[in-house]
C-alpha cells in the first residue's frame, strides 16, 4: 500500500507544478499525508483580507477532485467561496488558525486528494434542504505551513489537522463546503 501512495503523492505533486502552485504532498514516518504548501500568499499581522481569499477561491469553481482513499469525486460549486470565507466559523478563529486557513486555500486540491476517515452524517438544517439534501460528509485532512525565522529563511514547518466537509446535494453529486475545525498540531513540526 506505501509503494501506491508514494506513487499517487508524486502523480499530485506533478500536477500541482503544472498549475503554478508552490504546494507539494510529502509523507511523515507513520505514512501519514500532508499537503506542504511552500508560500504564505495571505499575511496580515492583525488581520485576514477574507476578500483577497474569496477571489482567489473562485478560480476553482467547476473543477472536480478525486478522493484517492475512496475514489469520491468532489465537485467544487460557485457556493464554496463565499462560504469558506463568509461562515460562521470564520468568525469564531483568530490569528495562526485564521491565517492558516486563509492559506490552506492554496492547496485545496490536494487536501481534498488526500482527505481520510469518512464520516457520514444527515442534514438536520433547514437551510441546506436542497443542497445538502443527501447529507454531508467529513473527511480528515492534514497540511503544513512555513515559519520564517528573522532574515526570511524557513525556520520550520507547522502541521495543521482540517476536517473536509462535503456536502451531498440533491444532484447526486458531492461538492465541497468547507474547510473546518483547523487545529495546529502542538507536537509536531517539521524541521530540518
Amino acid at each position: 500500500m506505501s509503494g501506491r501512495l508514494f506513487t499517487i503523492c508524486k502523480e499530485i505533486n506533478i500536477n500541482s507544478k503544472s498549475t503554478g502552485r508552490n504546494v507539494s504532498v510529502i509523507q511523515d514516518i507513520d505514512g501519514n499525508n500532508i499537503v506542504l504548501i511552500n508560500d504564505i500568499r495571505f499575511k496580515g499581522k492583525r488581520s485576514i483580507n477574507w476578500k483577497e481569499v474569496r477571489e482567489y477561491l473562485k478560480k476553482y469553481v467547476g473543477e472536480i477532485y478525486t478522493i484517492v482513499s475512496t475514489g469520491d469525486v468532489v465537485y467544487i460549486g460557485s457556493d464554496l467561496p463565499k462560504e469558506y470565507t463568509g461562515s460562521k466559523y470564520i468568525n469564531s478563529i483568530k490569528g495562526t488558525n485564521a491565517k492558516a486557513k486563509a492559506n490552506a486555500a492554496t492547496g485545496i486540491p490536494e487536501l481534498i486528494e488526500i482527505a481520510v476517515g469518512k464520516h457520514f452524517r444527515e442534514n438536520n438544517e433547514d437551510k441546506h434542504r436542497r443542497d445538502g439534501k443527501n447529507g454531508w460528509y467529513r473527511y480528515d485532512s492534514k497540511f503544513a505551513l512555513p515559519v520564517y525565522d528573522d532574515n526570511g529563511k524557513v525556520e520550520r514547518y507547522n502541521i495543521f489537522h482540517a476536517s473536509v466537509l462535503i456536502r451531498h446535494s440533491n444532484d447526486g453529486k458531492m461538492y465541497l463546503y468547507d474547510i473546518i475545525d483547523i487545529k495546529k498540531e502542538t507536537s509536531n513540526s517539521l524541521g530540518d
